[in-house]
Order: structure tokens, then sequence, then C-alpha cells
């Protein structure tokens, strides 16, 4: 949500950085609503305050046996009591009426994003790795003949209906080995703090990140008004929610590997074949909480755990800023990694790393206490995927298939897989000597 002093006391920066979304200029009207708010504001403190300065007389009154005095002075408080309700009413009202614009407005982009209108506007900033030159017409993931017996659409089908998909035997074990080498990694190397989190939510909780209200259709709710997660972000992010931490416990670094449930509305025909786009899937999400001069700096940082788990995996890939009309509606800054799928020749996104700013936090009522003393101000956030699980093992699958339909395993996936090395043509798990199971690796102890 947005500071409504920054947009009393500089409108036009406030519209020109909307107008950069593609925005209509809306700061007129903010205002408008916002002198309003206030004037009902003051108006009905004023009457609270007369009211109560008539409500001392009542007793004087009553003590100087003036009945006259005291019936009139009574009735006189009664009426202002109606009064001052329907004026904290109206006040209300107000409120309610500019927090829900302001609620419903995106985040504003930093300087440095780059001018645009959909994702042919990114602008590449890195790249890393060569696509793989096959001497063959690479598959798509659910073509090649030895992930078919472990990816199960039909089934999935029939249970839950499209955008399913139901994993078993060695697709099913990659699948698991990938998230837990990917929590592994950034817990031990990059000094995230592992979190297992609920992954239904409360309303207030999905307002605090921003899905709510504007974004309610792309998600799941139950019956009885809980909300599944669309990414842990929502509860990584709410771990603060209400909160004023000390500003040494900054920067926290939250790591989490959940489901994640999306309705995917709008996105009607678009990915339908394979597990590319799914309505449950699983996420290795980062979540970061910073002091506000550190989070520019925490967008890399995090940009570079997410390729780093990439490059242990031998995936190449592409890093993108979004441009400002291909931004998320919380970020002022977003990289995209894209990784490189062989059977669709192209990059797809794999991961969104977003610095939100105080965009959340004030959402949230998100602070932190200076160290030095002062009056706390609100935190940064920041959050991306690190990596999406089943984005990550179509790559894994399509950038390691072999002409008999087989698929080479990344060399960094083998202590997570028990020393198995790729999955056959008719879908077994085996190791790269033996067209058999391998061994399980013994655990080494002291």
């Amino acid at each position: 949500m947005h500071d409504i002093r920054a947009i009393r006391e500089n409108p036009a920066a406030f519209d020109a950085a909307l107008s950069r979304r593609g925005l209509e200029p809306v700061s007129s009207e903010i205002l408008r609503i916002d002198e309003a708010r206030r004037a009902a504001i003051l108006e009905a403190e004023t009457a609270q305050a007369d009211q109560n300065k008539a409500a001392k007389e009542i007793g004087k009154a009553k003590a100087s046996g003036d009945e006259a005095a005291f019936q009139k002075l009574r009735d006189e408080v009664a009426a202002k009591k109606t009064a001052v309700a329907e004026m904290q009413a109206r006040a209300k009202e107000m409120d309610d009426t500019l927090q829900t614009m302001l609620m419903g407005l995106p985040n504003l982009p930093f300087d440095d994003v780059p001018e645009g209108a959909d994702e042919a506007d990114n602008v590449e900033i890195h790249r890393w790795g060569m696509p793989r030159d096959f001497d063959f017409q690479p598959k798509e993931h659910f073509e090649i003949s030895g992930v078919q017996p472990g990816m199960d659409f039909e089934t999935a089908a029939k249970l839950s209906g499209s955008r399913f998909v139901v994993m078993s035997g060695a697709v099913a074990r990659l699948h698991r080995a990938l998230a837990q080498f990917m929590l592994d990694t950034h817990i031990t190397e990059n000094g995230l703090q592992e979190t297992w989190t609920p992954v239904l939510v409360r309303d207030d909780m999905m307002y605090g990140t921003g899905q709510l209200p504007k974004f309610g259709e792309d998600s799941y709710q139950t019956t009885n008004g809980w909300w599944l997660v669309p990414t842990a972000e929502v509860p990584l992010t709410n771990i603060v929610n209400g909160e004023t931490v000390e500003e040494d416990t900054l920067p926290r670094r939250y790591v989490a590997h959940t489901q994640c449930f999306r309705s995917e509305a709008g996105s009607a025909g678009r990915d339908t074949a394979g597990m590319l786009r799914q309505h449950q899937f699983e996420k290795v999400e980062m979540v970061s909480i910073t002091h506000p001069d550190h989070s520019r700096a925490e967008l890399d940082r995090m940009t570079d755990c997410a390729q780093g788990i990439l490059e242990k995996l031998g995936l190449p890939y592409r890093t993108v800023v979004l441009c400002t009309g291909d931004m998320g509606f919380g970020a002022r800054r977003t990289h995209d990694i894209e990784v490189w799928l062989p059977g669709q020749n192209t990059y797809r996104e794999i991961s969104s790393v977003s610095v939100c700013g105080d965009f959340q936090a004030r959402r949230m009522n998100a602070r932190f206490k200076p160290s030095g003393g002062g009056k706390p101000d609100f935190v940064h956030t920041l959050n991306g995927s690190g990596l999406a699980v089943g984005r990550c093992l179509i790559a894994v699958l399509e950038n390691g298939q072999e002409a008999d339909g087989s698929v080479t395993l990344p060399d960094a996936l083998h202590p997570w897989l028990g020393g198995k090395t790729r999955i056959t043509s008719d879908g077994a798990l085996v190791s790269t000597d033996a067209e058999k199971p391998s061994e399980e690796l013994e655990p080494e102890w002291d």
C-alpha cells in the first residue's frame, strides 16, 4: 500500500510513476477523498469533544438541583451522541474508501526499471551456459519415453480434472530429490532459515502480501474462508505481520518447500500440455525481511541464490529485468530467471525474484525498531522462487534426454538419488554402470 503523506507531498511524482505502468493519473481523486476523510474525522472529533464537555455539565446541573437544566443537558448529550456516531460512521466510510483505493493500486517501479508494455520489452542482464547441441530432435518432457511411465495426466484428470498430474516411480523420486537438493543448498550454502508453514491462510494474510483484494480469482478459497496459498511468499512474509522487530534481527531470510495452488484464471489455452502450468505444484520459496537501506542489494543476493541452483544442475538460463508493463502488482523491481527448455526450443520462467520495498510492510503494519533509538520504520520485503520444483523437473528431463528415450541426470543430484544417475527408456531409475537399480548409498558414520 502507498504512503498517503508521500502522495500529498508530491502528487505529480506519484502519477508519473503509475503512468510508467500504463495507468491514468489518480492523485487528484486520492487527495479529494483524503481531504474529505480528514474533514470528517475532524468534525467527528470536535463533536465528540463537545459531547464530553456537555456530559460533564450534566453532573453539575444534577448536583445543583436544577432539574430543567439537567433535563435539557441530558437531551442535548443524547442528540450529540447520535450525531457523533453518524459522523464517526461517515469518517470511517471515507477512510475505508481511501484504503480500498490505495489497496488496488500497484507498487511504484524503481527508476532503473525499463519502460515497456509486455514481456517483449524485458531486458536481459545475464546469461549462463550453452544450450546442448542435440544430434536428434529433442522432445518435450511428457513425450520422452522414459518419462511417460511416471507422469500420468489421464489418471490425474479422472481424479481432479485438467492441469493436474500423478507422478510415480523414477519421476516422483526425481521431483522429490530436486526439492530436497534446493532446500539443503539454500540452508547450508546460502544461509536461509528452513521454515515449515501452513498452506491455509486467513484473508488478512492474503491482503498483507497483495493477493487481495484485486487477485482473489487467481487463488482458491475454502468454504470456511481460508485461502490455499498460491506461494509460500504469503505465510513467510506475514510472519512479521503486525510486528515491530529489533533492527539487529534483520535481515531475516526464510526458505520453505510447500504445495502451491493457483486457479490460473485468464490463462485458458496456454501451456495446457504437460506439467508446465498446473493448478497444484511445488515451490521452494525464498523470503527476506530487510532494513530499507539493504533491500536493493538483497535482491541481487537472492537472484544469485536462485541462479546458483541452476548452475549446480548444469541447466542453461538467462536472467531478465521485467519492464514496467510486465512487472507484478507488488514489485518495485523484478528479476525473472528463465531456464532453457530444448523441447520448446526457448527459455521459460523458472524463478521470479522481486523487491517490494515497504509496499507489503505497510499493508501488514510490519516495522523495525532502530538500534540507535528513534521512531520505528517499515521493513522492506522480498520474495523469489528458489526454484519452482515442477519446472525444474521439466528442465532436467528435457536437457538430459537421450536419443533412446532415457534421461541422464545431473551429477549434483546423485547424492539425493541414492547414487542413481539416469532414467532408462522404460522408466527405471538406475546407476550408470548397470541397467538395473543400484545399491543405495550407505551413510557415512564417524
